[in-house]
């Protein structure tokens, strides 16, 4: 149970966001204030409102948008320019209408025969309409901020440069946890957060720290790692200092002990070091492909499950079959969604697989994909990995129609984009920064695009005459000034 220092540290981050958006540019206060809320604020710990129960992630939302919208006066676009992407923004949003329209009836667990029966899961109602909506509205609002904010070039070198920092300091705490075990939530918040025996490997330990797993920790420490080895490529007095921390980074990517993490870090790292921005892109755009589709190659039986079970197999017995139980897990699973595969079973655990003499859960829901799936439907997936996927290739097209346009940090941030979207095929790391990131690479594009909009006219008047300057001024801005669908 937590403590009172963590029920204090969420009700304290507002005050603390406001005065990082007080004393820093706004670029990084609200990096911060997302990245920073992630890596320490308290875990599972909940302000029960009416609405919405507000923890970690939801604060790491909410304080920023409303700081930047009441307090630095910033306008927040509702809808992104794209017409695909605003499609998707707003059925992300009210794709909870038919999901809660078609789950008004109860789930009866089991029956005893005789004649007990245990408690039916309820029937979805109005109360849950507004509290998913609600939940799928604050899910967003990284999105739409960064991509009004962080577009630039400077804003997308932030993003990596507080990774690499976030990063060095989070190792700290992490080597105490992998050498003593992972006990630094216990000792702040007063409790531990996750099943302890998940994070042994090896004979030794994985750190956690405030994450939700040591996947979530060793998913960061990738990302970290990643965004050292892109800036190496920066201004050379600082290059020597970038390829150190990459190392150091590396060797704590190792530490952490996760297969799937790890991997990432040996395949995309020498693409941040060696490759162009261009290919960076192009396997940033092959894997969020390949992600997106991946429920769908699923489905249609085109996924060599028991060739990646025998190939894990090679390497650690135990983790092949931790995975092949998930696969199975997750066909069940997806025989249950099927029922409902349009716009899913809502909350409440609907969707997941009960025994029918005792009425207790069977399931694992370990996948981002497949939680979405069975919740949501195809109609929520598609909307939700679309919004994560599409401003990659956004990026991708805007680039190939202005060659140099596209900055060399944008590349990077979209290759941590990609791997999440890889990783969310097997663990559930979906988090408020990885949504910034999206939105940063979406507004990138957009600023991109806008430079056909701001092309002199044949007799070298500006195309703007409130914007002489024409590309430096986002596409998102202008558009804001000549409609009001901005807060």
């Amino acid at each position: 149970m937590p403590n009172i220092l963590a029920y204090l540290m969420l009700a304290l981050w507002p005050l603390i966001c406001l005065w990082m958006f007080r004393r820093m540019p706004i670029e990084r206060a609200l990096i911060w204030s997302v990245l920073g809320g992630y890596l320490v604020l308290p875990p599972d710990t909940y302000f029960h409102l009416p609405a919405l129960p507000v923890d970690k992630f939801a604060m790491a939302s909410i304080v920023p948008f409303m700081i930047c919208v009441f307090v630095m006066k910033r306008r927040i676009p509702l809808l992104p320019e794209s017409a695909p992407l605003r499609v998707l923004s707003v059925v992300f949003v009210f794709s909870i209408i038919p999901t809660i329209m078609n789950n008004g009836e109860q789930v009866f667990l089991v029956h005893n025969p005789f004649g007990a029966a245990l408690p039916p899961l309820p029937g979805l109602g109005y109360k849950d309409l507004v509290s998913l909506m609600i939940g799928q509205a604050v899910t967003l609002l990284p999105f739409l901020m960064a991509r009004e904010i962080l577009a630039s070039p400077a804003g997308l070198r932030e993003l990596l440069v507080a990774l690499v920092v976030a990063g060095v300091a989070y190792s700290l705490p992490a080597l105490v946890e992998i050498r003593l075990s992972p006990q630094i939530n216990v000792w702040v918040y007063g409790f531990f957060q996750h099943s302890f025996e998940q994070m042994m490997r090896s004979g030794g330990f994985r750190p956690i720290v405030f994450l939700p797993h040591g996947l979530w920790a060793a998913l960061f420490f990738f990302t970290a790692l990643l965004s050292a080895a892109a800036l190496t490529r920066d201004a050379p007095e600082l290059r020597q200092r970038y390829r150190m921390v990459t190392g150091y980074l590396g060797v704590i990517l190792v530490l952490c002990k996760s297969y799937a993490a790890l991997g990432y870090g040996l395949l995309l790292t020498p693409f941040a070091l060696l490759g162009s921005p261009k290919l960076q892109l192009r396997i940033a755009i092959l894997l969020a492909t390949l992600a997106f589709t991946y429920p769908a190659m699923r489905a249609a039986q085109l996924v060599p499950l028991d060739g990646i079970v025998s190939q894990v197999a090679q390497l650690n017995v135990d983790r092949s079959r931790s995975l092949d139980f998930r696969f199975i897990n997750e066909e069940l699973l997806m025989e249950r969604a099927r029922q409902k595969a349009l716009f899913g079973w809502g909350s409440w655990g609907r969707g997941l697989i009960y025994d029918p003499e005792t009425g207790e859960n069977e399931s694992v829901t370990d996948s981002r994909w497949i939680i979405v799936f069975g919740n949501y439907g195809w109609v929520g997936y598609v909307a939700e990995t679309g919004l994560l996927a599409l401003p990659l290739l956004l990026l991708g097209w805007h680039r190939r129609r202005h060659p140099g346009a596209m900055s060399p940090y944008a590349a990077p941030v979209a290759i941590i984009v990609a791997a999440t979207l890889v990783d969310m095929t097997v663990n559930a790391t979906l988090v408020p920064f990885t949504w910034l990131c999206a939105g940063a690479v979406l507004g990138h594009a957009e600023r991109i695009a806008a430079r056909t909009a701001n092309e002199p006219v044949p007799d070298g008047s500006p195309p703007d005459a409130e914007n002489p300057a024409g590309a430096a001024e986002p596409a998102t801005r202008r558009r804001a000034k000549r409609r009001r669908t901005v807060l």
